[in-house]
Parts: structure tokens; sequence; C-alpha cells
């Protein structure tokens, strides 16, 4: 097989590999800068080695040296997104097995798009300020030069100074704390990851942090407004964290902890090991939107443990984690549930599609990155296609049992490394070799290699969707002499998953007239409910309506949180209300510094404001 290259790293990682990253950190918030000092210990893969090349964006590099002795090096020019290579050559030449320590000193940028500083103001404490960092997918670079691709897996180690009021998190398990002996004013926290790890997944958090217990290997972290909220919305994650080793497998990471972040963290999750990044849009307050926290749970296993060998096979992180954490809610919630959530997941694909357009080669299951930042096309498509096609190799298999054997055995055989799609389908054939007539008849391009919808729709039993259905139909039918005809007693026996259901229904036909919307509001009071995933969707439909009056109800949601989720389609809607185009476009620039740079980026785009214009 030829060796897999990733388009989205300039690193040499056929050459060598990062085993080991030593990591030491100043956290400035003056300046917004972290100055660090990284150490790599890299093996070398082929003969005769002198030269290593690093990704780096927007880092100043200040020195290097390799075991000890001075090298030389070199800072390519800065492309796109993929920021500019840094060429390192040693003092020395290295053979096939042997190992090298690199130490770098460098610091970041300000606007380096990995971290977001936070002032005080923009934090729930107001007293202090808060920095977190993002990853995924290609933002490690920001923040420290390294190998920088899900190719590459290393355990780290780590400290970090800051302000001694303020407490440090990181991807690792917790390795103590002292004063930092160069500055009485300020603390060093440790940190160690002793389980290998892509870059995507270390991550950073300083803020003025509490914590509470909420399992005998788990405990919630936030600032002090949100934690027991925190708790109490997050209290099922040791049953989560069990359900999931019964269908996994032992869980690998020691520690799982949640750290609930500002409301600017632009995901819902993000499956840092040890110390899932959770949105505060998760915060019900009835944990109806904790399935979030079961697919985070799940990614411990696919993605974190087995991980796309580049961000072309994402699906192979996301596809088997949907699966995964609908497994979870299977045994938690009964089987008619799962196909509940399955059922809606189909039509965020639909809508995902649409958006894309149906013919876009970024709509595959496995696309082609040359030339493309995954940021630009990050969407539900990798976790619901994904879900789809293992769903509809589930049914031809032999049920839900035995596909998990599969997943579990999947699991085990590649834990500890990368996979590509092709890898993937190799172990389906070995796996199920009595059932290889059966898998040739699956129409292998059409899934993954073809825009569009999926060639296959599976059956889902609708049961729990039945009601959702009707009650959607009700409205689209209704002439304005039938409104008097609903009432609240419409919903009251749906649960939160049904209501989500019902107006993403509604969202996918026709918009419904204004008459309509406000009638829905009178009699249901949809203005007045906090669960983020109703509100989003119950916004979108009046701004379709437009209804004006629902305007500033959709700006305060698009601008007081930054989950691309909710954020991205209520700019897009108000921008497409052509009385609210200028408005839009003027509350976005007010908006815009508040942001996360990656939720400022994609706005902009959907917005068509050109970048070079210092918009």
């Amino acid at each position: 097989m030829a060796p897999v290259t990733d388009p989205c790293s300039f690193s040499s990682f056929s050459q060598c590999l990062t085993r080991h990253l030593n990591l030491n950190l100043h956290v400035d918030f003056d300046s917004r800068v972290l100055k660090g000092k990284v150490a790599l210990t890299v093996e070398v893969l082929e003969d005769k080695f002198s030269v290593l090349t690093l990704d780096t964006k927007d880092l100043k590099i200040f020195k290097v040296s390799a075991n000890g002795q001075a090298a030389k090096f070199e800072l390519g020019s800065q492309g796109d997104y993929k920021g500019s290579p840094l060429e390192i050559t040693l003092p020395f030449e290295l053979s096939r097995g042997q190992h090298v320590i690199v130490e770098i000193e460098y610091e970041t940028s300000p606007s380096a798009s990995s971290l977001q500083w936070l002032s005080p103001v923009q934090t729930a404490g107001k007293k202090h300020p808060y920095l977190f960092s993002q990853c995924q997918a290609t933002h490690c670079r920001t923040m420290l030069p390294c190998q920088d691709t899900p190719s590459v897996k290393h355990t780290y180690y780590a400290q970090v100074s800051v302000p001694k009021e303020l407490m440090v998190l990181m991807s690792a398990l917790r390795d103590g704390q002292e004063p930092d002996p160069t500055d009485g004013n300020r603390v060093l926290y440790r940190f160690r990851q002793p389980v290998p790890m892509p870059s995507y997944l270390i991550a950073l958090v300083v803020g003025a942090l509490e914590s509470r217990e909420i399992g005998p290997r788990s405990r919630v972290w936030s600032e002090k407004e949100y934690v027991d909220q925190a708790a109490f919305e997050f209290s099922e994650t040791d049953t989560m964290l069990k359900t999931a080793e019964s269908l996994s497998g032992p869980y690998v990471w020691g520690q799982y902890d949640l750290l609930v972040l500002p409301p600017s963290f632009p995901y819902g999750g993000m499956e840092n090991p040890c110390l899932t990044f959770a949105t505060p849009t998760l915060l019900a307050g009835d944990r109806s939107l904790s399935n979030v926290i079961a697919h985070e749970i799940s990614h411990s296993w696919t993605g974190n443990l087995v991980t796309n060998k580049t961000w072309e096979h994402f699906w192979l992180n996301e596809g088997h984690t949907v699966y995964l954490e609908r497994m979870i809610g299977r045994a938690m919630e009964g089987e008619q549930f799962r196909q509940f959530k399955a059922i809606g997941g189909w039509k965020e694909l639909q809508e995902a599609v649409h958006q894309f357009g149906e013919n876009n080669v970024l709509t595959n299951l496995v696309p082609s990155l040359k030339d493309v930042d995954p940021d630009d096309c990050f969407s539900c498509i990798p976790y619901e296609k994904g879900f789809a096609l293992l769903y509809h190799l589930e049914e031809l298999m032999g049920g839900p049992e035995v596909f998990m054997g599969f997943v579990k055995s999947y699991i085990q055989l590649y834990a500890y490394s990368s996979v590509t799609t092709e890898e993937w389908k190799d172990y389906l054939f070995t796996y199920f070799k009595d059932k290889v007539d059966i898998l040739n008849k699956v129409d292998w391009n059409g899934w993954m290699h073809t825009p569009g919808m999926p060639p296959y729709k599976p059956q889902y039993d609708t049961t729990l969707a039945d009601a959702c259905i009707a009650l959607a139909q009700r409205w689209q039918k209704a002439k304005d002499a039938d409104l008097a005809g609903f009432s609240a007693a419409d919903i009251k026996q749906l649960s939160s998953h049904q209501l989500i259901e019902f107006l993403a229904l509604l969202l996918l036909e026709d918009p419904l007239p204004q008459s309509h919307v406000k009638r829905m509001q009178e009699v249901y009071n949809f203005n007045s409910v906090k669960n983020s995933e109703i509100r989003c969707r119950w916004l979108r439909l009046c701004v379709k309506a437009q209804w004006d009056e629902a305007v500033p109800l959709a700006f305060k949601m698009a601008t007081e949180q930054g989950r691309l989720k909710f954020t991205r389609p209520l700019f897009r809607d108000m921008y497409n209300f052509a009385k609210f185009r200028d408005e839009t476009v003027k509350i976005f620039k007010e908006n815009r510094d508040k942001m996360h740079p990656v939720t400022a980026a994609l706005v902009s785009k959907d917005l068509k404001l050109d970048q070079s214009t210092g918009f």
C-alpha cells in the first residue's frame, strides 16, 4: 500500500514520528500570547536522516536544538490555513530506529486560531480573564510546533504557569501544582497524558474554575456560576461511561471530567481526553441534551483510541461515534429512542446536503481535501451519512448485537493507532468473511465517493416520530380558519426530543404563513423555552415566516452564544430575510470581536463578506 499522505499537514511523518512531547507554557494574559518551550522526542524511520519538517502557523520561533546542540531552522512562507512549514536541519545524521529530542523555544500570536482569550466581561464571573483552546482540526500548529496530523500519536507532559488566582486544566491527568519559582504571583500546574494521542486533542483551559464530583472517576468543571447547574445536567455521566464500557471495552484514559466553557465555544462538545469540553447551551435544566455527552464519551474509543488517519476519513471518527452514542441511548432509553434519534439525524443530513448543494463533492462521505480547509466543510455529513452506512450494514449483517461485535473488534484491533477507510473496509470484509457476498452488493462507491444523499434510506421505526409528523402536518395544512383548533394540549405529551423533531419537520418544508407562527407562539409559548435546540429551530421557523417580532430574539440567540450549529443558520436565515440583510451584517460586525475565530471566519463567509476588506 502506498504511504498515506495528509493534504492538511507539511510534517514529514513518513520519515519520522513524534513519540512524546514535553511542553512548558507561560500564559501571558496582557499580551494574549503563550511563551513556550516544547521538546519533541522523535523516532527516525529512515537511514541518513538529518532534516525534519514540523507544522506551524503564526508562531515566532526563537531557538531550536537537537539533543542539546544548536540546530539550523527555516520557517517557510505562510500559505493558506496550513501555515508555514518549519524545516529543522539536525547537526548530525541519524539511522532508522534512533531517537532525537528536538527542543524549540517559541511564542504564539495574539490572533492564534486555536486560542480564544476572553476579557473578564466575557466570562460569567466578570472578574478574571479566561483562555481556552480548540485544536481540531488543524489549529494545534498555532499553539505549538508539531506534526499536526492525526496520523501521528504521542504521549505528553506539560507544565503551565499562570497567575495564582487562576486554575489550569488540560486533556491529561492532573499531576500536581506548586508556586512558580520564577514569579511569586504565579502557579505552575503539571499534567501527564500516558496514552498516545494525536495533536488535535491537546487542550488547555485557564480560568477561575470550580468543580463538583459527579462520579467515581468524574468531576464537572466550570466557573462557579454554572457549576451546580452543570453537576445536575450531567449527573448521568457515570451510567453512560459504564454503558459505553460494556459496549466497547475498558475505558483507558483514567479520569473522565467535563468542562463547561463560556458561551462562545463553537462546538457542542469536544472530546479532549480526560476532559470533555462542553457548550453551556447543553444546560437545558432537564438533562434532555445530555446525548452530546454520550457522544463525547463514545469518542474515548472511536476518535481518541482509534483515530482517522487524515481528515478525509473523518467519518471513521464521527460515524462510529454517533453509532455508539445511539447504542448508549438504546441501552438507557430503549430501541425506539435510538430509532427516533436516527430519524432526526437523517433530517439533519438532508438539510446539510441541501446547504452544500447535492452535487458538491464536499458532501461525499470520503471527500478529497486537497487545498481545502477542513473547517470549511465541517457539517453533520460525516456524522449522519456515516451513521446511516453503519446502520445499513447492521441491518445486512444481522442486527445490533452482531454488528456491535464487529465495532468492538475493530476498536480492539486498531486501538492506539490511526486508520483509513480502506483499512476499515478490509477488516469489515475479514470479520464478516461468511457474508462477503452480501457486502459485495453494497453500493460502496455510492456511499463513499458520490455526493448528495446516500444511495439507500434505512426504514427507521417511526413510533416516537408519528405524533411529531401528525402535528407538523396539521400545521402545514391548516388554513387561517383552522388555527383556533390548536391548543397547548397538542404538545403536552411530547418530550423535548419530540418537540425538536416537530420543529425540524416544519423547517424542511416551505415557510409557514406569519399567522401560523403567531398562533403557535400564542398556544405553545415557544419564546419562553430555554432548551437551545428547540429555541434555535423555533426562531429559524419565525424568521423564515418573516415575522419581524422574532428578529431581535434571533439576533440575541445568534450573538449570546457562539455554537456553530446555532449561530451559522440563524445568521444565514436573517441574511436571507431581505428586509434585515443590512442589519444582519451590521450586527455581525459589531459582535465579531467577541466571537471565536473559527465562528467569525465561517459566519463571515456565510454573509459573503470579503476577508480582505478588513471586516
